[in-house]
């Protein structure tokens, strides 16, 4: 197995272990791990065997890319591992996995996905905001898939729970090309209006 502390920060990306009902969004996971590939950096992922992870990392791989499986032991018991993975690290806990995708990575991006994707994202954005993370968030918004999570967050604003210059944490894109751009960017950092 090759070692995955010779890689160069990567690309994290937040999914679904499944596809959902529209082609359009497996469509898209195919089109981030194509994009990653070209990139030259590893895409970083949840190891799954299945869903739009594995869509992304599969294509990837296609592409000539390489990709970096962060899975749970538990999960690896349970035989839910992407065995075709370039580099692969087992972590205690999920806990333990959201630390390694965040300090793995230059940018991550969001695209569909259930609950965990969103607690996932919710978590970055957290950690972007708080100063703990300093690279790119992006949510790729297929179809308007995120549409209701963004009026969320806007309405958050809104009643005061949150500053206007927080929606600054992230970007939005409904392309896959264009997610990957934005998250591979330079960042020369996010000053924020904070108040606590």
């Amino acid at each position: 197995m090759k070692n995955p502390d010779t890689l160069p920060k990567g690309i994290t990306i937040y999914c679904g272990s499944g596809t959902g009902n529209d082609p359009a969004f497996a469509e898209a996971a195919r089109a981030v791990g194509r994009a990653v590939a070209d990139t030259g950096l590893p895409l970083i992922y949840g190891g799954g065997r299945m869903g739009m992870m594995y869509a992304a990392a599969a294509a990837c791989r296609d592409a000539g890319g390489e990709t970096l499986s962060v899975i749970p032991g538990f999960m690896v018991e349970r035989l839910w591992d992407d065995k075709e993975s370039t580099y692969t690290i087992v972590t205690p806990d999920m806990h333990t996995r959201k630390q390694t995708f965040a300090a793995r990575c230059k940018g991550a991006i969001a695209m569909p996905g259930g609950i965990g994707t969103f607690e996932e994202l919710t978590e970055l954005i957290t950690w972007r905001q708080l100063g703990l993370f300093v690279g790119n968030i992006v949510i790729l918004n297929i179809n308007g898939y995120y549409d209701d999570l963004l009026a969320q967050l806007d309405a958050a604003i809104k009643a005061g729970f949150m500053p206007a210059d927080h929606c600054r944490l992230w970007e939005v894109t409904d392309d896959a090309a264009h997610a990957v751009s934005l998250a591979t960017r330079d960042n020369a950092g996010l000053t924020l209006n904070r108040k606590f």
